[in-house]
């Protein structure tokens, strides 16, 4: 008896963890392939070797980028570099990106940032903030830009017990964010675990000097987020469930949950074009090969625009496709006029021409 036993509890584990294997693998998409779908005028941006995670456009053409990330489980084709916020003129000809200086004061060196986002004040100074992972740890970064020479004064490191694991971040004011966790536990194991177990502990929280609080919650991983243009909604990308979810922004800075717009790819950071209210994904194909790393089987790109994502029937189009040949772990697409800007986790940058 005490063998049927021991046979029907180890039958019911090797039940579960297959279970388990097969929705990891499918959150994963770890047998999805695509032919490559490439833009007629691209070019690779000379400067950006180390990744270009995040990208943020001013109104003025600027464009900031986040470039260095060292993220557990993830390559990287600099580990012994730090961190930096690049600048780049979009208004230029051939632009070329610039280290931005950063003031006096601030540990540049465990610098490691992720998501980043602007904020333009009534008085026209332009805020920046970084999501930065020192020593593997989150907090967020806030910095006063300044153009004369092109230099971050930092203004505060901001930490809290509800930042464990911050993913991106998208602005509200001079002080206060939404910012997106993608992990409920930190440290490499833990967070395998609970992506293998398919765990939908990761949210939303919002964050201001006066108060701290979780908005939304229930996401696998909770990875880029955005506004509307009119700031009505928030866009919140989770990326282990291949979906955006629209959620309605009240007076509070409370959300309620509006729709989902289910996909079949990895989506990670969301920029939304100012003007027509376009959104812009850069995806990855296939987690299993930005997670499992092989030179022989490079993690390819994938970029999404989706119009009208508040109507009945959202347009979703895919406008650019790479094996990992040209450009390997899309993370962000964003655009200015008619320039389509795509970054990387880990790998270089991309424009192209629309």
């Amino acid at each position: 008896m005490g063998k049927l036993l021991a046979l029907a509890v180890v039958g019911l584990v090797g039940a579960l963890i297959g279970e388990r294997l097969l929705g990891f693998r499918n959150r994963m998409n770890a047998s999805r392939e695509l032919k490559p779908k490439r833009l007629p005028n691209c070019h690779l941006i000379k400067g950006i070797e180390a990744g270009s995670e995040d990208i943020e456009i001013l109104p003025n053409g600027l464009a900031f980028i986040s470039s260095g990330l060292k993220y557990p489980g993830i390559q990287s084709f600099s580990p012994d570099k730090r961190g930096e916020i690049l600048l780049l003129d979009l208004n230029e000809q051939n632009p070329r990106p610039v280290e931005l200086r950063v003031s006096r004061g601030f540990d540049l060196a465990s610098f490691n940032p992720h998501g980043i986002s602007t904020y333009i004040g009534d008085d026209d100074s332009v805020y920046l903030f970084v999501v930065n992972h020192p020593q593997y740890k989150s907090t967020v970064e806030l910095f006063k830009y300044v153009e004369d020479d092109n230099s971050l004064v930092h203004l505060k490191t901001i930490k809290h017990e509800l930042l464990p694991s911050v993913n991106d971040i998208v602005a509200l004011s001079p002080d206060s964010f939404y910012a997106t966790n993608d992990h409920y536990f930190t440290g490499l194991p833990l967070m395998l675990l609970e992506m293998f177990l398919g765990l939908s502990w990761t949210n939303v929280i919002y964050y201001s000097p006066k108060e701290v609080r979780e908005v939304a919650s229930g996401f696998y991983s909770a990875n880029g987020i955005n506004l509307s243009p009119d700031g009505q909604y928030v866009y919140v990308a989770d990326i282990m469930d291949h979906n955006i979810h629209v959620l309605q922004k009240h007076a509070n800075f409370s959300l309620t949950p509006l729709k989902v717009l289910q996909s079949d790819t990895l989506i990670d950071n969301i920029s939304v074009d100012p003007y027509t209210g376009d959104i812009w994904v850069g995806c990855h194909i296939n987690g299993f090969k930005l997670f499992f790393y092989d030179p022989e089987n490079l993690p390819g790109s994938e970029v999404l625009r989706i119009q009208d994502i508040l109507s009945e029937k959202p347009t979703v189009s895919q406008v650019y496709v790479d094996d990992g040949s040209v450009i390997q772990g899309s993370s962000v697409a964003t655009v200015y006029g008619k320039k389509l800007l795509i970054g990387t986790v880990f790998h270089r940058a991309l424009s192209c021409e629309l």
